[in-house]
């Protein structure tokens, strides 16, 4: 599976921009004109309601409706009404003339949004072959609601076949959006479906149908969800399953995966995402709330890159490591659970697909300032923030990474653009830089120290969150760096003994390809000798002099979640409950940190994000330190204190090296 993360992602060269036409011509004459795509080959076109028709119709359907009704003592009939209902709440009905309403009116959005849409055309072209002689499977990583429509404005641009795209069911609340959005090509997915045997079943035969009969390309965020941290997730495999079960079951010849990477130089919903990790309820999604965004779209939100990667053959990929035969010793209509083979190569292709996202993202300089900003809370002047960034450009040039730095532009006016279009969270007072405080409502005159510290951590995290952008060109550096501080030998050995832990104990964190470990050491040490850090033989490991630098740096972006583990595992061994349920949990921790951040004790306002909370909890369970157990429908989990001190133990001899 090596081959599938060493794939390679096109130069920023390669990029065009889809808005600088319909900026001169009409966008009216644009969403009508005359749309032709190239179809599947494999076979004819099928309207919506026949696709609908051949899901109910389907043996393996009628197979679980029967069981089902045996099961509940429930007529078949009523349960095959059940099931025509929740097809009839799921499935798109994809038509041409929403499409082009949709045209019309996504031109008009982006041009408002973005100065450019960016796209390369390279992966464009292989896309279009793709989609003529396979199933096709897109898989855009996922930071913005902007995320939702936009490769369906660029395959109609560019005469594509229209995708059908997997959506949350909370986008049917939105009067006259959601209809517009099934006609587009949405379909409807209930959260937490599993123990759902019928709508399950529902869904999978759904999914099924559209990839063996090529009826359309299915878009879905392998992710799951929305990143809130703008950090890589890592893959739910549900979806995935499902539309690789036509090739493993032998009823389409293979599939191909497109990863699609969209990066933003501003992420329109920064402040909601922060609001959301400190513990403020998500706004509800609703036409009116997509009304008032009206507004927001005409601040000055810079670029939008999309990078199509290169399609990735499932048969490929699966020879000589998956056992067909399994998979013929059972008819088709009948459910069967994936063989431990079978979950094996998915979860390892869907975290390198992850890593294919990765590294087709597109860095700004203001994810490479916040970086910076982010290891001086006291500030910069505007001269050494400017010297610090064109010397961490240098470096992730080196890396190999695709940085939107503008040509033929001083680095002073870069980074005083960027300081203007990341005001809401940083202002040059002074000749320095420094993180603004966020404003409560006109009229207040004085506030608590505890809103103190959540106003400041809301612009702590919005900055946090462009830095976790290119988090994954520093993580595996990072930890090589990190695991060299704390070895008190070169060895090589030692030295990977001590990376393997780190990797372990932050997988819930970053997105590392299970199994490939070594590849992944082996990465971060050639990349450190890249940037003049390390000098590397087949037996030692050993940092130059003039490295130093460069290595405390990489430690550093390490240090908040150090401190945020470090300060979880206290609380869980200091505190009295050894059984919790997982509703207190993230109040209780948050409440934990809040204290220890007012006595001065914690200066990681990361610590009180949910999500690194969560990992750090998932993390523990998985690390058998904690047990988690369903009662009822909650989650309970039971504390093993001592195992959570002896890997705390471990942790704090690491974190007093990270500077």
């Amino acid at each position: 599976m090596e081959t599938l993360c060493t794939e390679k992602t096109p130069e920023p060269g390669a990029f065009l921009d889809i808005l600088e036409e319909r900026r001169r011509t009409s966008d009216l004459s644009h969403a009508l004109r005359t749309f032709s795509p190239q179809p599947y080959k494999g076979h004819p076109p099928i309207t919506a309601s026949a696709l609908n028709q051949a899901v109910l119709d389907s043996q393996h359907l009628h197979y679980i409706v029967e069981e089902i009704a045996t099961e509940s003592g429930e007529p078949v009939e009523v349960i095959r009404e059940k099931a025509s209902g929740i097809l009839n709440e799921m499935s798109h009905n994809l038509q041409l003339s929403s499409i082009r309403l949709l045209g019309y009116t996504l031109s008009k959005v982006f041009k408002r949004a973005f100065h450019t849409v960016l796209v390369n055309e390279d992966g464009l072209n292989q896309l279009r072959q793709a989609i003529q002689e396979h199933p096709v499977i897109l898989l855009p990583n996922h930071r913005s609601y902007m995320d939702f429509l936009v490769l369906s404005y660029i395959m109609f641009t560019y005469d594509l076949s229209m995708p059908v795209i997997a959506a949350g069911i909370a986008l049917m609340d939105m009067m006259f959006f959601a209809p517009l959005l099934r006609r587009s090509g949405a379909f409807f997915i209930r959260r937490a479906i599993r123990a759902d045997k019928l709508y399950w079943a529902v869904l999978s035969e759904y999914v099924r149908t559209i990839v063996r009969t090529g009826y359309a390309p299915v878009e879905f965020y392998i992710e799951g969800y929305r990143s809130r941290t703008l950090k890589s997730l890592n893959p739910k495999l549900g979806m995935i399953h499902m539309v690789l079960e036509p090739f493993f079951n032998g009823e389409v010849d293979d599939i191909s995966l497109v990863p699609i990477s969209i990066s933003y130089d501003r992420v329109i919903e920064e402040s909601l995402l922060a609001h959301e990790l400190l513990g403020f309820p998500k706004p509800k999604e609703s036409t009116m709330s997509l009304l008032k965004a009206w507004n927001v779209l005409a601040n000055d939100n810079g670029s939008m890159h999309v990078c199509f990667g290169q399609p990735i053959s499932v048969r490929e990929l699966a020879k000589g490591r998956i056992n067909f035969s399994q998979h013929n010793q059972v008819p088709r209509e009948m459910p069967q659970n994936p063989s431990e083979e079978t979950q094996e190569f998915v979860s390892v292709m869907g975290h390198g697909v992850v890593r294919l996202q990765e590294r087709g993202m597109v860095i700004s300089p203001w994810s490479l300032m916040a970086t910076i900003l982010l290891q001086s809370p006291e500030g910069l002047g505007l001269d050494t923030l400017t010297q610090r960034t064109t010397w961490l450009r240098d470096i992730v040039l080196k890396f190999g990474t695709h940085l939107d730095w503008p040509a033929q532009v001083s680095d002073e006016e870069v980074i005083s653009s960027n300081i203007s279009r990341h005001r809401s969270m940083v202002c040059c007072e002074g000749g320095r830089v420094l993180l603004i405080e966020e404003q409560g409502p006109d009229g207040e005159e004085s506030i608590t120290p505890e809103t103190a510290v959540f106003r400041r951590a809301s612009i702590v995290l919005m900055c946090v969150s462009y830095r976790n952008q290119a988090l994954h060109i520093f993580v595996r550096p990072a930890l090589v760096a990190l695991a060299i501080a704390t070895t008190s030998s070169t060895k090589k050995e030692d030295v990977f003994t001590h990376f393997k832990f780190l990797q372990e104990l932050f997988s819930n964190e970053f997105v590392f390809v299970p199994g490939m470990v070594t590849e992944d050491f082996k990465e971060g040490c050639s990349l450190l000798v890249k940037c003049g850090v390390l000098q590397a033989s087949d037996q030692e490991l050993v940092v130059i002099e003039h490295g130093t630098d460069t290595a405390s740096f990489l430690r550093a972006i390490l240090q908040p979640f150090l401190e945020t583990y470090q300060v979880v595992f206290r609380h869980m061994t200091e505190d009295g409950v050894v059984v919790f349920a997982e509703k207190q949990y993230i109040p209780a921790v948050r409440s934990y940190c809040l204290k220890l951040i007012l006595a001065g004790e914690l200066q990681t306002y990361e610590a009180l994000s949910s999500d690194m909370q969560k990992n750090v909890l998932y993390t523990l369970v998985r690390m058998t330190a904690v047990t988690k157990t369903k009662v009822g429908d909650q989650n309970e989990f039971r504390v093993d204190k001592a195992a959570i001190q002896r890997i705390a133990d471990i942790l704090g001899s690491i974190g007093s090296h990270v500077v």
